[in-house]
């Protein structure tokens, strides 16, 4: 299913910086750019784009949630799954470093994910995990069970899309740890951001573990 380790790792942080870069750099520029819809389909076509350029190589999991929601699925082996997972949130500071030197005093807060008001951190946790299950739910029965075909990149891509149509005002829809920290370090702004792992990795390990205990096909 993946390339050689070193390869697959080149992918993932290219595809994750891709993601950041351009998904936080329309958060960034929102006010000036597209809004929130702008937000969401620069994401949902990163995420587009890299499945068919990079799919075949290292899965484009780009995101630390849905390769443990992967690995909860029995699909990839542990050592690939951390590696992956350091690589993407390596990918994810990088861009954000490079999106705010080009962006300089455009940068502001580097669309950074963070609770609207009046979203409390409960909420803020049940948001982000019930999205990023629908992602990794997916991703599985779409892309890794193979039953999806090619059109299985437009399913993850609008995915993304419809999530953070929904949940951008409220949470800024991260679904991906790498997607909350890159803004985070870059701009020392490190509110509420455990919430941003522990939601969507239990979303994405909700999501694996049900595709392997009640959704996968079984031969």
């Amino acid at each position: 299913m993946y390339d050689k380790l070193s390869t697959s790792l080149l992918a993932e942080f290219i595809g994750t910086f891709a993601l950041i870069f351009i998904g936080a750099g329309a958060g960034a520029l929102a006010a000036d750019g597209g809004g929130l819809v702008g937000v969401a389909f620069a994401h949902g076509m990163v995420v587009l784009g890299f499945a068919y350029a990079y799919g075949h190589i290292s899965g484009t999991h780009i995101n630390p949630a849905v390769t443990l929601g992967v690995w909860a699925a029995g699909k990839i082996d542990t050592t690939r799954a951390l590696a992956y997972v350091a690589v993407q949130l390596l990918g994810g500071i990088v861009a954000a470093f490079v999106l705010a030197w080009v962006l300089g005093d455009r940068a502001g807060s580097l669309g950074a994910t963070t609770l609207a008001d009046g979203v409390s951190t409960t909420q803020g946790l049940v948001l982000e995990l019930i999205m990023t299950f629908f992602l990794v739910n997916t991703v599985l029965n779409a892309a890794i069970s193979g039953k999806g075909g090619p059109p299985a990149g437009v399913a993850i891509g609008f995915t993304l899309t419809f999530c953070i149509l929904m949940g951008g005002p409220l949470t800024g829809a991260s679904l991906n740890p790498a997607r909350t920290l890159g803004p985070a370090v870059a701009t020392g702004n490190f509110a509420d951001i455990w919430l941003y792992f522990v939601g969507p990795i239990a979303g994405g390990v909700i999501a694996g573990l049900l595709y392997k205990t009640v959704l996968e096909e079984r031969k």
